[in-house]
């Protein structure tokens, strides 16, 4: 009964595009590979690699020169490079970071046919390649999963313990949960990532659609409570499970999350900085209340004299006002910096919007409940 659940679990969980949505070939006058079918642009890699499992796999490598941070994305479970081609392109202008995108074993031109296993695999040899190829250091390095990708992120997340960040975007509690509400984790569930998110030491970011209707919005909401390292989540209202791109607070929040990993410490002492407490407006530390200048402030006004007390009345008098020129210019600041490029930013958020209308992003058919045509 064991196997047969998890044939039947695996079997609802891949649905690689079929015909492939684009090819591979190489250039003679280079010798490097190109997909084809999808737009050429010199600041993209394209790689074969090959896994432990023995499978070649397809990835593209996208380079931004203003990039800190690399990440690594593993997408939905019907979708291909050439589907999710533009969408990588686009991150990676808008987020600053270089991004690694790859198709599993049995999806797109990769070789082999798609498995759990052979998913790990997969994720091993990409982010091997980010390490031998590009140089990445694991520190800098974001996991980004989404759906089934959420699976081989999780796994390699909770098995090394140094990476940047995770981004899990409408993720599985495991592949059993979403079609049964099972209680408790079976031998034979395949992706239990419910069970490997406690495991993993760096940020997570929690990215679902409260109308989800093909994984329910309450995964999310448990790996959130289930992570060490909670970073504020983006529960996207109306969202469905292959929208959530077109929401302008899509990637509104996924820049304020890469800033705030950008400015985090890495893993002092073996663990990594806090997001909740790194994570804050400045203008939430210039009102933030300081209980023990307080107290100071109440003891000094019961012992002294009056004379003291009215001085101590100036001199807050004088900080207050000095704290209002101190918010003043604040938001003066930001009043000039918010004003120097403000369509620059509107239209930099309407294009990603319209870019991602524009592409297909992936099959809404994804994880079909039982009894539908496959």
């Amino acid at each position: 009964m064991g196997a047969v659940t998890s044939s039947m679990a695996a079997k609802f969980a891949f649905f690689p595009p079929n015909p492939p949505s684009y090819g591979v070939v190489m250039e003679e006058s280079t010798g490097k590979l190109k997909l084809t079918e999808v737009p050429e642009k010199e600041n993209v890699d394209v790689l074969k690699l090959q896994t432990k499992k023995g499978n070649e796999i397809v990835a593209v490598y996208i380079k931004n020169p203003a990039a800190i941070l690399t990440v690594l994305y593993s997408h939905g479970n019907a979708a291909d490079l050439g589907q999710m081609y533009e969408l990588f392109t686009e991150l990676s202008l808008h987020l600053r970071v270089n991004l690694m995108g790859y198709d599993y074993s049995g999806y797109g031109r990769s070789t082999g046919k798609p498995s759990e296993q052979n998913t790990y695999a997969d994720i091993e040899a990409v982010y091997k390649s980010l390490k031998e190829t590009y140089g990445v250091k694991e520190e800098d390095v974001i996991l980004y999963g989404q759906s089934v990708g959420s699976g081989p992120t999780l796994d390699l997340a909770s098995r090394l313990s140094r990476f940047r960040a995770v981004v899990l975007h409408s993720p599985i509690l495991s592949g059993l949960r979403v079609m049964y509400p099972v209680k408790r984790t079976y031998w034979f569930d395949i992706y239990k990532n419910i069970d490997k998110i406690p495991l993993v030491e760096c940020p997570v970011l929690i990215i679902h659609g409260t109308a989800d209707d093909v994984v329910d919005c309450s995964h999310g909401k448990q790996l959130f409570e289930l992570s060490k390292q909670k970073y504020e989540p983006l529960w996207v209202k109306t969202g469905n499970h292959c929208d959530l791109e077109l929401f302008p607070e899509y990637i509104k929040h996924l820049k304020k999350f890469i800033s705030a990993i950008e400015k985090s410490t890495v893993f002092r002492n073996g663990s990594a900085l806090c997001m909740d407490q790194t994570d804050k407006p400045r203008s939430s530390t210039d009102c933030r209340p300081r209980p023990s200048t307080d107290q100071r402030e109440k003891s000094r006004q019961s012992t002294d004299n009056r004379d003291a007390r009215t001085s101590t009345d100036r001199r807050d008098k004088s900080r207050a006002n000095m704290d209002r020129k101190s918010k003043s210019v604040d938001l003066s600041e930001k009043a000039n910096n918010n004003s120097e490029q403000p369509e620059k930013a509107r239209k930099s958020i309407d294009r990603f919007g319209d870019m991602m209308r524009s592409a297909v992003l992936c099959n809404i058919d994804c994880f079909k409940p039982v009894g539908a045509n496959v």
